[in-house]
């Protein structure tokens, strides 16, 4: 008798919770059927989009159409400043400099992917390397550019000195060197964001199912086969947004290039935000530096949107 009793009380408790959960439930679709509720619930993140992100944008389109120094009278002056960029060969000379750094920042993506598919390896140290690779995510980047410095130092830095010290007599001039500014500057920029590709990839393959690793080991698959035709198809996805932030990130870089070099020497390693930055607070002409903006805004949006494009296309090849 004691177990029936306790049985039914259970079972009373269980309907009284399912009861309160269904009360619930049509007390929070009541309250969200009202459209005002639920504008009110989008408000705040939605006033800080605009503020924040579509108003400037327009902003920055309506002052591309005037000539202006920042802080005098605005006169209109149409499209000339657009006419102008796309006679500006320093423009074209920078935006070739970020799409480069672009496609490095893609290329380095592989070895960021085969980084990460070593380090979910039950391996030893796969924990500290984790670590020792997001440490630079911690660096400001100010501090990187000026430790990079010092390393590119033609005198005093380790790289000469190594160079020195296994016979080069006259090591090159890496910041100094036009044919070679723009790709030492690469090395610390990859440098830097190599750990954040690292960590989403790790967490992605982390993602993947136990019981297909060891399925696919059971039928006899190498740890090569099981890398790349199990784990990276299945974070396909993720590696495709990856590209997207890496292509759209690269596009738009500036302040480690910025501190280093100043897009100099010769503007060799200019790029399309440094120059923008330089139009607009050095040679004060903002209309021009916000078309300059505008332009990087749509070659941004360009790049991404012909990204997704291809990405779409390749899966309808691979649902067919």
């Amino acid at each position: 008798m004691g177990g029936l009793a306790v049985r039914r009380t259970a079972a009373s408790r269980r309907r009284a919770d399912a009861t309160a959960v269904e009360r619930v439930e049509a007390g929070l679709n009541k309250v969200f059927a009202n459209p005002w509720t639920i504008l009110l619930y989008i408000a705040p993140a939605l006033v800080l989009v605009l503020g924040l992100i579509y108003v400037p944008i327009v902003f920055t389109g309506y002052y591309g159409l005037m000539k202006w120094d920042g802080i005098g009278e605005m006169r209109f002056i149409g499209l000339d400043n657009y006419r102008h960029l796309l006679k500006d060969g320093v423009f074209w000379h920078s935006a070739k400099n970020s799409v480069l750094l672009a496609v490095f920042s893609t290329a380095a993506l592989g070895g960021h992917l085969v980084t990460a598919l070593v380090l979910t390896e039950k391996i030893k140290g796969a924990d500290f390397f984790r670590k020792v690779y997001v440490l630079p995510l911690l660096l400001s980047t100010v501090a990187i550019a000026q430790l990079w410095a010092r390393v590119y130092h033609p005198r005093l830095g380790i790289l000469n000195s190594l160079l020195t010290a296994v016979g080069v007599s006259r090591p090159p001039l890496w910041l100094a060197d036009p044919d070679l500014v723009l790709y030492s500057i690469f090395v610390p920029i990859l440098w830097q964001y190599a750990g954040f590709y690292i960590l989403i990839y790790v967490a992605a393959l982390k993602g993947v199912p136990d019981e297909l690793v060891e399925a696919a080991r059971i039928d006899g698959a190498s740890s090569l086969q099981i890398a790349f035709r199990i784990k990276v198809p299945l974070i396909m996805n993720v590696i495709k947004a990856t590209v997207v932030l890496a292509v759209v990130g690269s596009l738009k870089y500036f302040d480690l290039i910025y501190v280093m070099t100043g897009g100099g020497p010769n503007r060799a390693s200019e790029v399309m935000a440094s120059y923008m930055y330089g139009k607009a607070f050095r040679e004060f002409n903002f209309g021009y530096g916000s078309a300059i903006g505008f332009a990087l805004l749509v070659i941004a949006l360009s790049a991404t949107f012909i990204i997704r494009r291809v990405t779409a296309a390749d899966d309808e090849l691979e649902i067919s």
